[in-house]
């Protein structure tokens, strides 16, 4: 069931590129036929429960309760972003079912390193090859933009801070392959480079000083093994870098004014939750609400607020705001206790300045995660090392 899982999750991001609504449905339909089969294989089971099914369960019973309470400027929206939600706690539910068995947890995320690997190869490759075309064949309309079949590079960097801990931690704890991973991890990285993300760049390089200090810190490698490491990820970096350049991001880097345009949007927003401060104008419908709020006229449509944490206190108002932050205060732990879970703390992070939620195929890449972290806490498991 676990191989059927990261197959429909690596379809989702394989399809991220096309423009219709139908992969997104297919999607969906895998997902929860898995947390149909995953119920089921567990009804005669131990009951097993944790914070993050309450916290999603409450945001998918806040979706409906503003449906039918008439709570939302747009209802097709809201019925729409209750399926949103609904998703990723199916995504969680299959996972922690799934990941409560330590083996099938270190088979997905080897799963999720050779995939984000290759996409990253994929990426870096079609970003100086393809003039914007998907797999060198189909045009998009985002030429600077597009990173293998993730069409904006934010989205990108979110999915590569998922995965670059995991190569991370396997470069450090393991002897025998840490040249191979280390390169792996060089590679994702340099990638992230390529894709000139201001806020993937500087999170995915805080994310490879946290996974070193903390392996350090724990013992879980000796300072000879993880000096070693970092010296052949620095070459292989140094190498990479100067293939794909870094000169594209380090402009970004140093422009005058980082949060123009995010500024204005944010502060719109701001006024937004103002108005709607309890219940929110509606969980899916901002983009439609945004325009009587706006206090700048950009003269193109703003689909998204890009500060998820902004955007769920105005669509949901700021009890689910709350929610959401109590879900990612409880990941910290797990998550920096694993070390190699540290991902889900980055793209949380990353969506202070963006919206990487706001794709179900790319926010359930998170929330699996979130199921690995929650199996390993779990009673049964408590001390694992994986």
């Amino acid at each position: 069931m676990h191989v059927v899982l990261a197959a429909v999750l690596f379809f989702g991001i394989l399809t991220l590129w096309v423009p219709a609504y139908w992969p997104v449905s297919v999607f969906q339909v895998g997902i929860f036929s898995l947390a149909v089969l995953a119920i089921w294989r567990e009804r005669n089971g131990p009951h097993r429960f944790c914070f993050p099914f309450l916290a999603l369960i409450l945001a998918v019973a806040w979706a409906v309760f503003q449906w039918m309470a008439g709570l939302t400027a747009y209802t097709f929206e809201t019925q729409r972003a209750a399926v949103h939600w609904a998703t990723f706690l199916a995504v969680f539910l299959i996972g922690f079912h799934l990941f409560q068995d330590d083996g099938a947890r270190r088979w997905f995320r080897s799963a999720m390193l050779w995939f984000g690997f290759a996409i990253a190869l994929l990426a870096t490759v079609q970003t100086f090859t393809s003039g914007g075309k998907i797999f060198w064949l189909f045009p998009t309309p985002y030429t600077d933009l597009v990173m293998g079949p993730i069409l904006y590079q934010n989205h990108y960097a979110a999915f590569i801070e998922l995965i670059l801990p995991v190569a991370l931690y396997k470069a450090l704890s393991s002897e025998k392959d840490s040249l191979l991973y280390s390169g792996m991890a060089c590679a994702i990285y340099a990638s992230v480079i390529a894709s000139a993300s201001r806020a993937g760049t500087s999170l995915t390089t805080v994310e490879i000083l946290t996974v070193s200090a903390l392996m350090w810190g724990r013992r879980r490698a000796t300072g000879h093994a993880i000096g070693l490491t970092l010296l052949q990820m620095a070459v292989f970096l140094g190498v990479f870098t100067a293939v794909v350049g870094y000169e594209h991001v380090w402009n970004r880097l140093w422009l005058p004014d980082p949060m123009a345009f995010r500024r204005e949007v944010a502060n719109s927003t701001l006024h937004m939750i103002a108005a709607q401060p309890w219940f929110g104008v509606g969980l899916g419908v901002w983009p439609n609400v945004y325009p009587r709020y706006a206090i700048v006229d950009f003269g193109v449509f703003v689909n998204q607020a890009h500060n998820d944490w902004l955007q769920w206190t105005a669509e949901g108002g700021i009890p689910f705001g709350l929610l959401i932050a109590t879900l990612f205060f409880w990941c910290l732990r797990p998550a920096f206790r694993s070390v190699w879970g540290l991902g889900v703390v980055a793209v949380f992070l990353h969506a202070i300045v963006d919206y990487p939620f706001s794709r179900p195929a790319l926010g359930s890449w998170t929330f699996v995660v979130v199921a690995m972290l929650a199996a390993r806490e779990s009673d049964s498991y408590r001390g694992v090392p994986g």
